[in-house]
């Protein structure tokens, strides 16, 4: 069972989202992917925010399990505005209603389908993509959030510090690795021709509105409901240090990364599917980066400093460490974001509410 949010986690989002809600107020949002790590994190904002701000919105959450998220989260499954909705992304069924707002959620990076199931990842993102997009055409919707994924841009240049959104990089599409980064691509595509289509056919209507999408190319994060035991860094080395075990790093600690806070991460996705421009792609992370070696250092230094860290490899003379990081500030430029939680506060945020479970 996992524990609820922290009050001082969700009261940082409303915080930082409170004159946004407004425009929910009496609404219907329907949420892809509501029960990983994004969609706990988007749903339980999500409910303080409608119990604070009294708005009487409903949200409509899609699970291949309502049971399983039911025994997983009870505290959210039980809340009167959460309805459960069984189904598979890639052909649930449509719930009956408008809804005005539609975050696609589903399909967070899993490296360990990528190696074993690697065309049902695909098939996930891309067949899962065009459902939530005729399911958002035939409910009305006038806001679409599409949490893409910052593997759309391929390798990071050794001389590019931080990717920009105008980065016209890509993966190589032969690679059979780059699946996930390839599928996130074409959802890209496929949202920007539902866009078009939806809102041709909008205008021969009495109403007129337009069908707004928003993409998030969202990097890495830390926060509680991340995993400690998958393929994330920053959560394995969380995870050692809670279970009393040395840090291993399997490669030789340089690869530079950043992580943004969870709860920052929820006032990013809010502010984009409100505010940001249609088919303007904003970066979702943190701009500043750190080393593996660095991070096992921070975890450390930060939850318990004896621990141990070993390395299993020695960097090469030389060698120009490779980046996965992004640069935010369209984000901050554009929509006024900004990251409030450090890294280290993030880390024992983070740990003990791992503790808590």
């Amino acid at each position: 069972m996992a524990a609820p949010l922290s009050i001082v986690d969700l009261d940082l989002v409303l915080a930082n989202t409170r004159e946004l809600w407004e425009e929910m107020r009496g609404q219907r949002v329907f949420i892809t992917g509501g029960t990983g790590f994004f969609g706990c994190w988007l749903v339980e904002s999500f409910c303080h925010a409608n119990r604070a701000l009294g708005l009487g919105a409903q949200a409509t959450v899609l699970t291949r399990d309502p049971a399983r998220f039911a025994a997983k989260a009870p505290h959210l499954a039980g809340d009167p505005a959460i309805t459960l909705h069984a189904g598979d992304v890639r052909d649930f069924e449509f719930p009956a209603g408008e809804f005005r707002f539609v975050i696609h959620a589903a399909m967070e990076a899993s490296a360990r389908q990528a190696a074993e199931e690697p065309m049902e990842m695909l098939s996930t993102i891309l067949a899962g993509t065009e459902r939530t997009l005729k399911f958002a055409a035939q409910c009305g919707a006038r806001k679409f959030l599409l949490t893409s994924s910052g593997a759309v841009y391929g390798r990071q240049p050794a001389e590019l510090t931080h990717v920009p959104e105008s980065y016209d990089g890509a993966p190589d599409p032969l690679n059979a690795a780059n699946m996930h980064a390839e599928g996130k691509r074409a959802a890209e595509l496929m949202c920007a021709v539902f866009q078009n289509q939806i809102n041709r056919q909008k205008a021969a209507r009495a109403d007129g509105l337009e069908f707004e999408v928003k993409i998030a190319r969202c990097w890495a994060f830390c926060g509680p409901h991340l995993p400690l035991d998958t393929h994330f860094a920053i959560g394995n080395f969380i995870g050692d240090v809670l279970a009393g075990r040395p840090i291993s790093i399997a490669g030789d600690g340089t690869p530079r990364r950043s992580y943004l806070y969870a709860a920052d991460l929820a006032v990013w996705l809010w502010t984009i599917l409100f505010r940001a421009p249609a088919l303007l792609a904003v970066n979702v992370g943190s701009a500043r980066d750190v080393s593996i070696r660095e991070l096992a250092e921070i975890v450390t230094a930060t939850l318990a400093p004896a621990t141990n860290i070993r390395v299993a490899k020695q960097a090469a003379p030389g060698a120009v460490p490779e980046r996965y990081v992004p640069s935010v500030e369209r984000a901050e430029m554009l929509l006024g974001l900004r990251e409030t939680v450090g890294l280290e506060e993030a880390i024992r945020r983070t740990a003990v509410w791992h503790q808590t479970q």
